[in-house]
Order: C-alpha cells, then structure tokens, then sequence
C-alpha cells in the first residue's frame, strides 16, 4: 500500500492507494462515528457496495443510491439526499462516505460540506478519473448554464483508493481518468509525461497503474497546498478545461465522458500556447497517442461563438475575458487572457484541423 497527504486549510489528511482496501475500510477511519451514510450509485453499488458495508459493520450503516452519470450532479440530488440524512437521523458526528467516480464524490461531498454546516467525510474513488476530483476538497454539483458552478471547498478526513476497483471501469472510464494524470504531468513532470504516453492503455497493470496514481495526487496535493481556494496557481489545475468543460455543457452531460473531452481541450491548449508564446510543443505525439487509444475527434459541429460564450461562464473568466491555463513549455504553465477576436479564431481552426484529419 501507498500513503500520502494532503494539507487543507481545515486539516492534514491521508490518501490511501492500494488493492482491496475496501475490504479494511474500518481501519482507516480515525474515530467512531454516530452513523455512517454511504453514498453511491447504480454501477458501483452492484460491484463494490457490499463490501464497504461489511468493512464498516460495527457502525450503524445506511446506504443511499444516486442513478450513474453526470447528470446525477444536479440539485435535484443534492436535495434528495438532504432528506435522506434527515430522514437516516444523521447528526453532527456522523460520517459520509462517497464511494465511485467523481460525480459521486462531487454530490456526496457537497452534501457532506453543508448537512448541519458540515460533517465528516471520505473519499473512495472507484475510477481513475477520482483520483483528480477526490484529493483537493472541491465539491459541487452542476447548473444548466455549467458545470461545477454550485459547489464549496471542503476537504475530506481522508481518501481510501482501492485500485483493485478499476478492474470493472469501461473503456471510455478509462480514457477518461488517464486524460486528468496527462494533464498533471503537463503542468509539473516532464518525466512523468514521458512515461504516461509511452504507454498503452490496454496494457496497464495494477501496480503501473497506482505507481503513476500516486504521482498524480502528489503533484496536485503539492498545488492545493499552496492555493487551497484557486487564487493562484491552482488555477493550473484547469489546463484542457476551459475548453473541455464548455464542450461538456454544450454537447450535453454524458456524451463523451469529462476525460475525454478534456484531452481535447488540452490538444487546443497546445495549439493555442504555440501560437501564444510562439513555442514548439509536443501537439503530434499527444494527438498520435490519444488517436491510437481511442479518444473520440469526431463530434458534432458547435459554432465557435456558441463555445465561446459557454467559456464565459468558466470560473477562471475575469471581467468577461477568458483566461486559459496555457505551457510554455511541458511543466511551465501560464494563466494568459485571450481575446475574443483570437479564441474565436482559434476555435475555428482547430475544428477545421480535427475534421479534415478525422474524415
């Protein structure tokens, strides 16, 4: 088993990583607790459920089960388990438990951030995506107009990461979570990166696997360190999601999972950084690998002014002007504010490029 930490304004918290830890669930729990919800959904529940019940036995345990998918992030689910924890008796010492990807980890978190004006929680990632959204203490659900825009900074007690759940994750799950460890490596580790896109998704072994986890959460555990709250370097952490999240709300949530949209989006941050900064970047490697793996380019047109006004409502947008994370070169970020004129450009030849090479 791996361990590392995480310091929040709040406290200083484990991460866990290792195979079947579900099972010992109990162990890594630093108290007693009243309660004990477990938060899940529909496809984790039928995989894994059971066993964290049972890691858990000796505490009074309820469950609830949100439906899977992106749109579970939604108000609607945040008020349904609300009354779920009223109605459970949950009180000020009890614990939530978010056991799946990110969109449970999101909503459960979230919840556990204001039930009562806030009660412990722990993180359970079951995708690789999670390993992103578990570590860092941003929880949120979604608004019609975008995404992550309800939502708090509220970090959990700790974060337990069975690899061994990985075994079940789709294709597309799995695209999804390596998209976010690519884009740690951008910002930090060049040899990282290296290392990460030498490699065949198909071919990943556990132990690969949870070896370049822990760097992942290492790199973004030392950023939330120094800015906790995103006013300042933090905001890094959105490199390939300006573009990606506006592609997420405009195509509709569930589509194309997060990840893959988000290599997308860091595709035209490449292109949008060489044309910035007039640098060489390695955008053929990247596009070569994440073609040959499967990552989706053909998606239905989206006028530029219609993604452009979507990424006005990114959280990173100042005073109406968009403020992509760009590199100046692998592991050398940059915030720059990007003209309208130029972004609308921008996108329009970055989607010309995809559809002539993905004809």
């Amino acid at each position: 088993m791996n361990e590392t930490s995480v310091k929040s304004a709040a406290h200083l918290y484990p991460v866990y990583i290792g195979e079947n830890l579900r099972h010992q669930t109990d162990h890594y729990l630093s108290k007693s607790y009243s309660s004990v919800l477990i938060i899940t959904d529909e496809t984790v529940a039928s995989h894994y459920l059971s066993d964290v019940q049972e890691s858990v036995s000796q505490e009074t345990v309820y469950v609830h089960v949100i439906p899977a998918g992106e749109k579970a992030k939604s108000v609607d689910t945040f008020y349904q388990l609300h009354t779920k924890a009223i109605e459970y008796g949950l009180d000020r010492q009890s614990l939530i438990i978010a056991l799946g990807g990110g969109v449970v980890g999101d909503v459960a978190g979230f919840v556990a951030a204001t039930f009562m004006r806030g009660i412990d929680f722990i993180q359970m990632p079951t995708t690789i995506l999670a390993h992103d959204s578990s570590v860092g203490g941003k929880v949120a659900i979604n608004h019609e107009q975008g995404k992550n825009l309800i939502g708090s900074f509220y970090a959990p007690v700790a974060v337990i990461y069975d690899v061994g759940t990985l075994h079940t994750l789709p294709d597309n799950e799995i695209r999804s979570g390596y998209a976010e460890l690519l884009k740690e490596a951008l910002l930090a580790d060049g040899d990282l990166y290296q290392s990460l896109i030498m490699k065949d998704l198909s071919s990943l072994s556990n132990k690969d696997l949870a070896d370049k986890l822990l760097k992942g959460i290492e790199i973004k555990a030392g950023i939330v360190g120094i800015d906790e709250r995103e006013s300042g370097i933090r905001q890094h952490l959105n490199l390939g999601h300006t573009l990606g999240h506006a592609l997420e709300s405009l195509l509709g949530y569930g589509y194309r999972t997060h990840g893959e949209l988000v290599a997308l989006g860091l595709l035209f941050a490449f292109r949008v950084s060489e044309k910035t900064f007039s640098s060489q970047l390695p955008y053929e490697q990247l596009y070569t690998w994440l073609k040959s793996n499967g990552y989706p380019f053909k998606l239905p047109f989206v006028e530029p002014a219609r993604i452009l006004s979507k990424m006005k409502k990114d959280k990173k947008t100042l005073r109406t002007t968009i403020q992509m994370v760009l590199l100046k070169d692998i592991a050398k970020p940059a915030l720059v504010e990007i003209s309208d004129e130029d972004l609308l450009n921008y996108l329009h030849d970055f989607q010309k490029e995809l559809e002539q090479r993905n004809d």
